[in-house]
């Protein structure tokens, strides 16, 4: 399902930690420890995060985000008048079964960040010829399994993403993981 909604930029966060944590003090996360809550990471660093598919699907996942890549305001044509003024952006990640949990057929979403951790405004879903949801094929069920994926999200003209998040889980949702270009 296509949907395009704008919204107006969300102000800045009070707490620093809720908007855009401090950097990470180490490289990627250990393949056995859980990265906190309000972890930020550049862009290839690996969070290892609690996660739940559906009601039935929980396990232990790691998310490396790839790439922000910023798109033509063309690849959305087929959102018509609805993306009008947005210019795309593409999350691309690699997900990784950590603890070999029955995950397959998970997906997973990341959300964009503008400068200095404010909303970017903009909510978008689908997909473009340039970024095709991915999701856990039926053997994303032993631990080491991957797949790659790609969330569309995007911004005003004018304006830019520098930051993905993932806020999904217990004290996620208020203090998301969050990677920086």
């Amino acid at each position: 399902m296509k949907h395009v909604r704008t919204t107006a930029p969300a102000p800045a966060a009070s707490e620093p930690s809720s908007a855009a944590p401090a950097p990470s003090t180490g490289a990627a996360t250990p393949a056995g420890a859980v990265t906190e809550p309000g972890t930020g990471l550049k862009l290839g660093q690996r969070a290892v995060v609690p996660f739940k598919f559906g009601t039935a699907k929980s396990g232990t996942i790691a998310i490396t985000v790839t790439a922000i890549e910023k798109g033509d305001n063309a690849d959305l044509a087929k959102y018509g008048d609805k993306a009008k003024g947005i210019t795309p952006y593409y999350l691309r990640a690699k997900v990784e079964n950590i603890d070999g949990a029955d995950l397959a057929y998970a997906s997973l979403s990341l959300h964009a960040l503008g400068p200095g951790g404010r909303s970017t405004g903009v909510i978008i879903t689908g997909s473009t010829d340039r970024c095709e949801s991915g999701s856990a094929g039926k053997d994303f069920t032993t631990a080491g399994a991957t797949f790659e994926t790609c969330t569309l999200q995007g911004a005003r003209e004018g304006n830019s993403v520098e930051a993905a998040t993932y806020d999904k889980g217990d004290g996620y949702y208020k203090s998301p993981v969050v990677w920086t270009r």
